[in-house]
């Protein structure tokens, strides 16, 4: 690759006291010579079958998409609605659970295709500036979407906006029981990756939940390396009371 771009990641179990529930992929693989780095997250609830799925099978079903290096947007909604119908047929053996995703891909280091369902996050840092590339998908923002669906939005005192008083994102991979009121379709953006952009911050909302995207950029604009500002954001989420399962991968474009 013309760029040295590196890649590394940290992952840190919550205070619960199921498993770990939070999954990613971070690699780089050769297509027809085009290089392409494959980063993601997972955030797994109620069991982690649905995110150990996601891992194994979504970004081969984007690749296989015919038209992803003409309409990588479509190509991308097209995967995930595939991934997600498989998911639902298959709920027998992977459970009642579900998943959040945010998918990146990187082709030849000069275009960033990145999706999201859910609340996990892709933040951008040009020059220094956050640039949050996915949409957290939430309960409030998306309450009549819920309601025309027949499904109602909870506010318990002391407890987050719920979709049917059970899931706090409104779009997710799985979640059979609720499918007929949430989305899975994901907000699909491409980004040119020019010599402003520094680099890339994937992480669930275990790190979201206490850091804004400015203050994630700014506790590791002075680390070189991608495997420790990874391992930073985690610790520093930990410190700041985080209690839920953190992952994070940090991609180095500089």
């Amino acid at each position: 690759m013309s760029k040295h771009i590196t890649h590394g990641f940290h992952l840190v179990k919550g205070r619960s006291y199921h498993e770990m529930e939070d999954y990613l992929v971070a690699r780089f693989k050769q297509i027809d010579n085009h290089e392409l780095g494959l980063f993601a997250i997972f955030d797994g609830h109620a069991g982690h079958n649905v995110p150990n799925y996601l891992q194994s099978h979504l970004f081969d079903n984007i690749l296989k998409e015919p038209d992803f290096w003409k309409e990588p947007v479509n190509a991308v909604k097209q995967a995930y609605s595939i991934t997600d119908s498989s998911i639902l047929e298959k709920s027998g053996e992977l459970g009642r659970g579900g998943s959040t995703a945010v998918t990146a891909i990187l082709i030849d280091g000069q275009k960033l295709i990145v999706a999201n369902i859910g609340d996990s996050r892709a933040v951008l840092s040009k020059k220094g500036v956050a640039k949050q590339l996915s949409v957290d998908h939430e309960p409030t923002t998306e309450h009549e979407d819920i309601k025309n669906r027949g499904g109602f939005v909870s506010r318990f005192p002391g407890d987050v906006p719920r979709v049917d008083g059970r899931l706090a994102v409104s779009r997710a991979f799985g979640d059979k029981s609720l499918k007929k009121h949430l989305s899975s379709e994901p907000h699909v953006t491409v980004e040119k990756i020019n010599d402003d952009a520094e680099f890339i911050i994937l992480a669930s909302d275990g790190l979201w939940k206490v850091m804004s995207n400015q203050e994630a950029v700014d506790c590791i604009k002075d680390i070189k390396d991608a495997r420790s500002s990874a391992k930073r954001l985690t610790e520093e989420a930990v410190n700041r009371k985080s209690n839920d399962d953190i992952s994070c991968i940090v991609v180095k474009l500089q």
